[in-house]
């Protein structure tokens, strides 16, 4: 079986935590930075970082429209925190000049953990993801506040003060996470959406 060939956007944030998940989850992993990289994947990992400078450099690197003709063309799509907010329909607390791929018909809240000082961890139990709950670690983590009748909810905080907050969705091709996977060294939702991809293809 061949490896599906699946890029991590690499304008900002941890791309190389994906790429090393991504590839002990058996995709050819590679970054993508121009237009004529992303031509050349099966699917793609939008990862943590900072929303507003991934949005800026998007238009900068010429990213936008190739990304969002490639999403409306049913190429698989993983958000992971910032991601998730580039992937979204609606953000709030977002900048005014904010733009992400509208991908996913959902509401997330920016920050809505807190400040870096409010990052912390705990178990969420992903559908669809066997074995025990994710050890799940928040950065500055949004949250879904809305979704529409196409999403899936796949997570929730199942304690503390924040139980009960949406933070794993999928709709159709296209995955969003709160949380950092890639910094667990657990890949089992990076062997979820690598899955997603060969299905895809």
């Amino acid at each position: 079986m061949t490896a599906p060939v699946i890029g991590v956007l690499a304008l900002q944030g941890d791309v190389r935590e994906h790429l090393a998940a991504l590839a002990g989850a058996g995709a050819d992993a590679r970054p993508v930075r121009r237009p004529a990289e992303l031509d050349e994947v099966d699917g793609l990992v939008i990862p943590g970082g900072e929303s507003t400078t991934m949005s800026k450099l998007a238009d900068i690197f010429e990213m936008r429209e190739p990304i969002d003709k490639r999403i409306a063309g049913g190429m698989p799509v993983y958000g992971s925190c910032a991601g998730m907010i580039m992937l979204a329909a609606e953000v709030l607390d977002g900048r005014p000049d904010q733009r992400g791929f509208a991908g996913i018909e959902m509401t997330v809240r920016r920050n809505a953990f807190g400040r870096q000082v409010d990052s912390f961890e705990a178990p969420v139990e992903i559908t669809g993801v066997e074995g025990e709950p994710f050890h799940a670690v928040f950065i500055r983590a949004p949250w879904v506040e809305r979704v529409g009748a196409g999403v899936e909810v796949l997570g929730r905080v199942t304690d503390g003060p924040a139980a009960g907050r949406i933070v794993a969705v999928r709709q159709g091709h296209l995955l969003a996470t709160s949380f950092h996977p890639e910094l667990t060294g657990d890949l089992r939702l990076h062997r979820y959406f690598v899955d997603l991809v060969r299905a895809a293809a």
